[in-house]
């Protein structure tokens, strides 16, 4: 790769060889998948509600039968990465994706819908590290690298654009077409694939226990937190899920500091960066996911909107994701990432203040409006944690710190989905429960902006 600058006078343009290029887009491509297979889906909730029935847990359920195995198999997927090579972990998870899909598509009941979700956040799960691998190996130069993560991020944020309003589109004529736009997607994706440079394998043995224990906590955690809403939580199976969900936390992290292998290394956590940048992406995705799912039947169930019209309502919001991704990179690179993690993290606590304030007026104007704040800021802000994550790192470690980072995001955006939805759970106390859960979100952006202004540095970029 080019250096850059030849004299004083003179500057030369890095220009990116074809295969990194190549690499950049596939891999958004990837993030553009994962991602829309969250939004799209939330504006057919309501028709899939009516066929297949299952009320408000049914389909948090759907939501979180995607978003659970998706957070609990991340940190496998991480070691799997890191030992059969990124290029052929992303193919296995294409293909795992794309047969899901089917089985979403031609799903008869409640049940085989959700179970589909479940393998189709499991093929999430091995795709999105792997992603993020093939990027650290294409820009192996951390300026670059931290413009390819801007565009890697637009891969979301054009799913972002296109999720809600292709949602409520494909809806008004068949709530099963939200899955069915996956295959030519993973089949483009194979194709490019092909002209991937061939990535290196580590061998490593892999922590079956701690993969147990995770998948345990995680699955307890979300089975309480979503039970609890419709049950209350104290509701005897609440209480033992919290418990084992507890339990298992505990169980993890004694695993982790013992085995000679562990999914989770713990001296990842020695970094300042790293730890902070695991609060951001968690925080992101409880308000990203959150705002998704609750302004979604809020403008469908509330106020009546069809799922067209609703989907129509982020559009905005979406358009103005692709220029903070955009951006995102050149205020990272002029000012540090601490400025515009800060930045980003505030302004999407803004538009949550303002959807709380508005929220009884029943304006999807508003609520559009205030939604850019939250797409806008949120753009901004993660692709310089994304950097922070692969640069508190080795390069030889960049898939198991993507797995960690990736981990945090699904667990606060599971975790958004099971809360806010007991809070929403009658049309009764409907605005009173989005008021509060966007409360929550805003006070939570917040503390992880003031946080956040303390990163400084990549440690293995400058090679300190």
């Amino acid at each position: 790769m080019n250096t850059g600058i030849a004299s004083p006078s003179t500057t030369t343009v890095k220009v990116d060889p074809p295969r990194a290029r190549v690499t950049l887009v596939l891999a958004s491509m990837g993030f553009f998948l994962i991602t829309l297979d969250i939004l799209i889906v939330n504006l057919a909730l309501a028709k899939i509600g009516q066929e297949l029935g299952g009320g408000t847990i049914g389909r948090q359920w759907v939501i979180d039968g995607y978003t659970l195995p998706f957070a609990a198999l991340l940190l496998f997927a991480g070691n799997l990465s890191d030992r059969i090579g990124a290029k052929r972990a992303l193919g296995s998870g294409i293909v795992l994706f794309l047969f899901a899909s089917i089985g979403c598509a031609v799903a008869p009941s409640l049940g085989v819908l959700i179970a589909a979700r479940v393998v189709q956040g499991a093929g999430a799960a091995v795709m999105l590290p792997a992603s993020m691998a093939l990027i650290r190996e294409a820009f192996p130069d951390p300026r670059r690298r931290t413009h390819a993560l801007g565009i890697w991020a637009v891969g979301g944020a054009v799913a972002g654009a296109v999720g809600p309003l292709a949602g409520g589109l494909l809806t008004t004529v068949d709530w099963r077409l939200v899955f069915g736009i996956n295959l030519p997607v993973c089949i483009t994706m194979l194709v490019f694939l092909g002209f991937v440079a061939h990535s290196p394998k580590r061998p490593m043995p892999f922590d079956w226990a701690g993969q147990g224990a995770a998948l345990i906590a995680l699955t307890a955690l979300m089975f309480g937190l979503i039970t609890g809403g419709g049950q209350g939580f104290g509701h005897a199976s609440v209480i033992v899920s919290l418990v084992i969900a507890g339990v298992g936390v505990a169980g993890f992290l004694l695993i982790q500091a013992r085995v000679p292998h562990p999914m989770m290394p713990l001296d990842l956590f020695r970094s300042t960066g790293m730890r902070i940048a695991l609060l951001d992406g968690f925080v992101f995705m409880v308000g990203n996911f959150g705002s998704v799912f609750v302004v979604s039947l809020y403008l469908q169930q509330h106020l009546g909107l069809s799922p067209l019209l609703a989907g129509l309502v982020f559009l905005p919001a979406a358009a103005f994701s692709i220029t903070g991704n955009i951006i995102s990179g050149t205020l990272s690179n002029r000012f540090g990432p601490h400025m515009p993690i800060t930045l980003g993290l505030t302004v999407m606590a803004a538009g949550f203040i303002g959807l709380v304030t508005t929220a009884p007026m029943g304006s999807p104007v508003l609520a559009g409006l205030f939604l850019i704040f939250t797409g806008a800021g949120g753009a901004i802000a993660m692709p310089p944690v994304t950097a922070v994550v692969l640069s508190s790192v080795p390069a030889e470690r960049a898939g198991t710190a993507s797995a960690v980072f990736n981990t945090f995001r699904q667990i606060g955006g599971a975790v958004a989905i099971a809360v806010f939805g007991a809070l929403i759970a009658t049309l009764d106390t409907f605005v009173a429960g989005m008021q509060t859960s966007f409360t929550i979100a805003a006070a939570a952006l917040l503390l992880a902006a003031l946080v956040s202004l303390r990163i400084r540095t990549h440690r293995h970029d400058q090679g300190v």
